[in-house]
This record gives C-alpha cells, sequence and structure tokens, in this order.
C-alpha cells in the first residue's frame, strides 16, 4: 500500500486501477451546484441534475399531497408511494457519483472535506430553522418528534447525521434519508481503502440478497435497545467522528484504521441498529450500490454482462424482500397493497433512473436542471415550511390547487435564495480549503 502524500489521506492509489474521468457534479441527496460550462464535465452532467429535481419533486409531491391534496394521494395509494420513488432515485445517483469523485481525486481527506462543506452549512441552517419555528409553535410534526426524546442522545446522534440509525427522532422527519447517505460515505472510504471499491456488484447483490434472507429477522434498533439510546447515540457519533478523522489523516495507518473503522460502524449501525423496518435499510443501501455498478459498465470498470446481472438480482431482490416482509408489520387484509405500491416504486425509481442514463447525451428542460441544482434545499426545507404554511394559513383545508400551488410558489424562490447564499458560499469555501489542504508541500 502506498503511503499518504502531505497534501491528504491518499490510501492506496498507487496500486489501484487508474478511473476514467469521473463526474464532477455534486453529490448528496440532491445537493448540486448544478451544471456549469467552467467545471469539467458540468454539461454533460446535466441529467444528473435533471434527476435529482425529478426526486425532489415526488418528494415535495408526497407531502404536499398529504395535506392539500389528499384525494390525488388516496388514488395512488396501494399503487406507488412518491417519496419513496423520489429518494431511490437519489440513492441511485448518489451511488453513480460519490465512489467516482472519490476515486476521481484519490484523497480520503478531500473527500471528506467537500461533504461536509456541502452537506452541513444548510443541514445546520434547516434544523435551527425547524426548531426556531417549533418554538413559536409553527412545527407540531417537530415538537411531537422531540418530545419525550433524550436531549442528549438526540444531539448527539445529529452531529454525525446517523440519528435514524442512532435511534434518535430527526428534527425534521426528511432527514433520515442523510443518515443512510452517510453511512454509505463510511463505507466507500472504507473499501477505497481496502481497495475493493471496484467489486460494487457483488456488494450490491450481496446486500440485496441480504435483505430478502436476513431483512426480517434482523433487530430494530437493536444495539440501542441492548445498550440504552444515549449510550449508542453518543458513542456511534464520537465512533463516527474519529473514523472521519482518522480517514483524513496524513498518517497512512491512522487513515487505514480510521477508514475500516467507519465502514464497520456503518455495517454494525445497519445491520443491527436500523430502522424499524430493517429490510427497507439494506435494499436502499444495495440501491446506492447499484448505481456505482452503473457508473463502472459505463465507463467500461466492470462487464456489461456483470452489471446485466447485478441490475436482474439487485432489482428482482429489492422488489421480492418488499412482498415478503411487508407481511410482518401490515395487517393481512391490508399486504396485497403494501406489496404491490413497494415493487411497483422499486421498478418506478429503476425506470426512472435509466430514462436519465438513456437520455444523457441529450439536450434536458432547463427547469429539471435547475430543479437539481434547488434540490438539496427543496428537500431539506418543504416539510418545515409546509408545516409552517398549514399552521398559518388553515391547516384544515383539503382539496385545495390554490394552496398547493401557493405553497409552491413560495418554496421554490425560498430555494433558490438559500442555494445561492448558504449552498455555494459553503462549496466554493470547501473547495478552498480541500485544495489548500491537499497541495503537495
Amino acid at each position: 500500500m502506498a503511503g499518504s502524500s502531505a497534501g491528504g489521506s491518499r490510501l492506496g492509489v498507487a496500486e489501484a486501477p487508474t478511473a476514467p474521468e469521473a463526474p464532477t457534479a455534486s453529490e448528496g441527496p440532491g445537493a448540486s451546484e448544478g451544471p456549469r460550462r467552467d467545471r469539467p464535465g458540468g454539461a454533460r452532467l446535466a441529467w444528473l441534475d435533471a434527476l435529482r429535481g425529478i426526486g425532489a419533486l415526488l418528494v415535495v409531491f408526497e407531502h404536499l399531497a398529504h395535506v392539500y391534496l389528499p384525494e390525488v394521494r388516496t388514488a395512488i395509494s396501494g399503487w406507488f408511494v412518491p417519496g419513496t420513488w423520489g429518494v431511490f432515485v437519489f440513492f441511485l445517483v448518489s451511488g453513480y457519483i460519490v465512489p467516482a469523485s472519490l476515486e476521481r481525486t484519490r484523497s480520503v481527506r478531500g473527500f471528506w472535506i467537500s461533504r461536509l462543506f456541502r452537506l452541513y452549512p444548510l443541514w445546520a441552517a434547516v434544523v435551527a430553522l425547524a426548531l426556531g419555528l417549533a418554538l413559536a409553535g409553527l412545527q407540531p410534526h417537530t415538537r411531537s418528534m422531540l418530545d419525550g426524546a433524550d436531549p442528549a442522545a438526540t444531539a448527539f446522534a445529529h452531529l454525525a447525521m446517523l440519528q435514524t440509525l442512532l435511534a434518535s427522532p430527526s428534527a425534521v422527519y426528511v432527514m433520515w434519508s442523510l443518515a443512510f447517505e452517510m453511512a454509505f460515505y463510511l463505507l466507500v472510504v472504507a473499501l477505497f481503502a481496502l481497495r475493493s471499491h471496484h467489486r460494487s456488484a457483488p456488494i450490491a447483490v450481496g446486500l440485496a440478497v441480504a435483505a430478502v434472507a436476513f431483512g426480517g429477522v434482523l433487530p430494530s434498533n437493536g444495539l440501542s435497545r441492548a445498550g440504552g439510546t444515549t449510550l449508542v447515540a453518543v458513542l456511534g457519533t464520537v465512533l463516527a467522528i474519529v473514523a472521519i478523522a482518522g480517514a483524513m489523516s496524513g498518517r497512512r495507518r491512522i487513515a487505514l484504521a480510521g477508514a475500516l473503522l467507519g465502514g464497520l460502524l456503518a455495517v454494525l449501525l445497519f445491520g443491527f441498529n436500523g430502522t424499524s423496518k430493517p429490510w427497507e435499510g439494506i435494499t436502499m443501501l444495495a440501491v446506492m450500490f447499484l448505481g456505482t455498478v452503473v457508473y463502472r459498465v459505463e465507463h467500461g470498470q466492470i462487464r456489461r454482462r456483470t452489471a446485466v446481472v447485478a441490475v436482474v438480482a439487485v432489482l428482482g431482490c429489492a422488489m421480492l424482500t418488499g412482498v415478503l416482509h411487508v407481511a410482518d408489520t401490515v395487517d393481512t387484509a391490508a399486504r396485497l397493497p403494501y406489496q404491490r405500491e413497494w415493487a411497483v416504486t422499486v421498478l418506478l425509481a429503476a425506470l426512472t433512473f435509466a430514462a436519465g442514463v438513456a437520455l444523457r447525451h441529450r439536450r434536458l428542460p432547463k427547469a429539471l436542471t435547475l430543479l437539481g441544482v434547488l434540490s438539496y434545499s427543496l428537500y431539506l426545507l418543504h416539510p418545515v415550511l409546509l408545516e409552517a404554511h398549514v399552521a398559518m394559513f388553515d391547516g384544515s383545508r383539503r382539496n385545495d390547487w390554490v394552496m398547493a400551488v401557493g405553497f409552491l410558489c413560495v418554496l421554490v424562490p425560498v430555494c433558490w435564495l438559500t442555494q445561492r447564499y448558504i449552498e455555494a458560499p459553503a462549496q466554493r469555501l470547501g473547495r478552498r480549503v480541500r485544495n489548500a489542504v491537499d497541495r503537495p508541500r
């Protein structure tokens, strides 16, 4: 294994296969700067922003429909879940681009700096806004989730964005997916350190099969119930911080130990401290690695036959695991609609991503790519603003398209402002910090 350079943690890159030019678009659940022509590959990757835009619209529609369009939501219930569809699209995009960004720079330190500056500034602003509005009585959902929760455990769990995997409630309910993203990052870094990052296909298939075989018997929040929520939340957060700090170290052995610690932590949390439905979490992790499989076959890193087998196996297992394990949590009479909507939702997400890949060289609607640029803000802000909107403008309204459109007319400009004045400056600062610490000395 090659030693690390003074400019950053570079685990084993001297012997790693050289990857083709990787995407440079932003990673994360909607985090994007958009396709800029001054960024290499930016215009070429507009399709990823378009997919993020679609994902954001689906998630926003899911929650908006529950409030203002209940008849529409009832009509599609039992057939597909727009919010889950959108999150699956986000996860496929993350799987496609996140490992590639690490392999392109080959700097674990730069990778983590980029992630932290992309995700945390807006996340912190939204958490502060949600808590402030909760104190003002405009966030009943946030208050109900946090009431009765251990403040210390909840605060610690949020520090590492792992609260969902640490049996703690989220300050904003959509932040559960960020915990899955963060655990995915930990695994990606660990695989890179072990030089196993090219094994995306067997990893994706293995996870999908594990979800089918063990998803129904794995304990929900098992570690937290055994050791106590506060202890596990504090310990898990400390270990995550130590793992990330270690992986960013300029010393080879410390960097390797940190990367492996992070990967082990992610495996333990997904396997033994997952959500109320462990099979869902493992399936979503498999879907992320499936996105990586698509990237690798597109860039000639794996055989097409291998990719086809992985796609069929992961999607087949993903649909099957819902059909099998939904019976564990749903009454017998309601099983068929839930089984059907899970399977259809998985299929719709896969078809959406496949359409994006097929159209990646075509000119796409600017509205979709713009929504992709705003998608991280749209994703985090919409539940906070929706609750405040309902509280201020009569939450008893039903089937009201005017209120739904009015909310969107407020949401999009606010997200444009947060992207311009919070996300973009933080990302620019992150690039400067990353370039400074990775500069050879």
